[in-house]
């Protein structure tokens, strides 16, 4: 399991803008030793929460700054859901039909590229389908009058877990799968035993100190993260990616392809009327419907949100293949012939994103990288370059230039308004890295060498950079240096004729 999901995570350079993000974060994260404080540019990032960047940070650091490296939280999240899903179906379906579901489900193409995408989608899937399985198994033992404590403690370590990785989703997909498939067994009295108190002790003991220890150390912390990331995000239409109702089940359907021919038995009559594992089944049902109806209610729409339900979705398919097997020797060689093509299809794809031209600046961060000093400063002009400090391996925080006084920047969902949500929370900061364009001339004038990135098209907006050295290219952006001992360029800037005294802080490490 592990081996097939890793296996291929190192082949492709990491995906703007999420994978160069959070993963940018948890390096900082590593760099500056506050293990507490998420920070893009030094500034707090509070978009997530850090469980995700925790794991990434170690990972880094034990490894090195690798691609594989920089996915293993995927990868591992990854192995807990399909880990769980085996478990959970070995003792409540049977050894048979666990070993088929978990084949469709690591096989998936939706799957198999979620376990190889660097953001906390994976993360949270694989603490929310633990969460659920374990509940389950829970009931399943109250109802057989077996222990089930032992369940119970884990689903609500994984609840904790889940809230660490992406927030409230977390605990409240899970709360609400268990509560409706009660009500549909008819033994919703059972949900008070599941409210367990040693159990929401442990929840607390796990999942709230990092919120109150960010409470505490920024006022604005929990209304920012609950009220503007959770509740806004999903009740507003002013973030990106927006796309219908129909949008998850289409790509359910499409990604989980060749699985999804099996599916056929749903549309007979005797399908609902078989008895054995009608609780599992019921269960899976349940996880599925829930998850694709509340993630498709809120108007912003991405791929990652809807892996959650893929378990159920690989048990729900495997069920259906098992009844043709059992009745067709023609299905067991669709049922190889499947297998291949779903393998095949998740190595295509793993080549099409490595073939495909992307927007990472692996190569220009291999020429800076090369020909940069640690104490010389970079300098990001009208866009955020999330995976340069990876590949570059910046050991100091690069200033960002925009103009940031205009106000349009704070209504649409991109990298500026990320910033510009981070400033708020540290001022001091901001006013370091955050450069508005008069400001960057004197800021070079100050520094022996500079290095910068821009967008080719962008060039024409800062006269001085015509006197710049473009060092490389790559389709979209330039390399810049900037040497203080070029006279025409020190003339374009109106540079002193002596270089200042002093030097601007070169700490090897982002500010605290």
């Amino acid at each position: 399991m592990l081996l097939w999901l890793a296996m291929t995570s190192w082949a492709r350079p990491l995906m703007l803008p999420d994978e160069g993000r959070y993963v940018g974060v948890a390096l900082e994260m590593l760099r500056s030793g506050d293990w507490l404080t998420p920070t893009l540019d030094g500034l707090p990032f509070f978009h997530k929460p850090p469980l995700f960047y925790w794991i990434t940070a170690a990972s880094l650091s034990l490894f090195g700054l690798s691609e594989w490296a920089a996915r293993w939280t995927s990868v591992l999240g990854a192995c807990v859901a399909a880990f769980a899903l085996y478990r959970y179906l070995v003792h409540y379906a049977g050894h048979r039909l666990a070993q088929m579901s978990c084949l469709i489900l690591l096989s998936q193409p939706l799957f198999f590229a979620g376990a190889q995408f660097a953001n906390l989608d994976m993360l949270v899937a694989g603490c929310i389908s633990a969460t659920i399985l374990l509940a389950g198994a829970a009931v399943q033992n109250i109802q057989r009058q077996n222990p089930y404590k032992a369940q119970l403690a884990l689903a609500y370590l994984f609840a904790a877990l889940g809230v660490l990785a992406k927030g409230l989703i977390g605990i409240v997909i899970p709360g609400m799968v268990i509560v409706f498939w009660l009500l549909l067994l008819k033994r919703f009295s059972l949900f008070w035993r599941l409210a367990w108190w040693p159990g929401l002790v442990l929840f607390l003991l796990v999942g709230a100190p990092w919120f109150v220890a960010m409470h505490d150390r920024y006022p604005a912390f929990l209304d920012y993260f609950f009220v503007v990331q959770h509740f806004k995000r999903f009740t507003t239409s002013g973030f990106n990616n927006v796309q219908p109702m129909w949008f998850y089940p289409v790509i359910l359907a499409v990604l989980a392809l060749p699985w999804t021919m099996w599916i056929f038995p749903i549309f007979k009559r005797s399908y609902w009327y078989r008895e054995p594992f009608a609780p599992t089944r019921l269960l899976m049902w349940v996880w599925l419907s829930v998850v694709v109806i509340f993630f498709s209610l809120p108007h912003s729409k991405l791929i990652g949100y809807i892996l959650p339900a893929a378990p159920a979705l690989s048990f729900l398919l495997a069920d259906c293949a098992l009844q043709l097997r059992n009745h067709s020797k023609a299905a067991q060689k669709w049922w190889f012939a499947s297998t291949i093509t779903a393998i095949l299809m998740c190595w295509l794809m793993v080549v099409a994103f490595t073939v495909l031209p992307g927007k990472d600046t692996r190569s220009l961060a291999s020429v800076m990288k090369a020909q940069r000093a640690p104490s010389e400063p970079v300098i990001f002009f009208d866009e955020y370059y999330y995976d340069l400090a990876f590949y570059a391996n910046l050991n100091r925080l690069p200033w960002v230039v925009e103009n940031w006084g205009d106000p349009s920047f704070l209504e649409r969902d991109n990298w500026r308004k990320e910033v510009l949500d981070a400033a708020q929370f540290n001022p001091s900061q901001a006013r370091l890295n955050m450069l508005k364009p008069d400001a960057v001339m004197a800021k070079l004038c100050e520094e022996p060498v500079s290095w910068g990135l821009i967008p080719q098209t962008h060039i024409g907006r800062y006269p001085f950079l015509e006197k710049a050295q473009v060092v490389a290219k790559d389709t979209k952006t330039l390399l810049l240096k900037f040497d203080r001992s070029d006279q025409n360029l020190t003339a374009m800037l109106n540079c002193p004729e002596k270089p200042i005294d002093g030097s601007p802080n070169t700490s090897e490490q982002p500010p605290q």
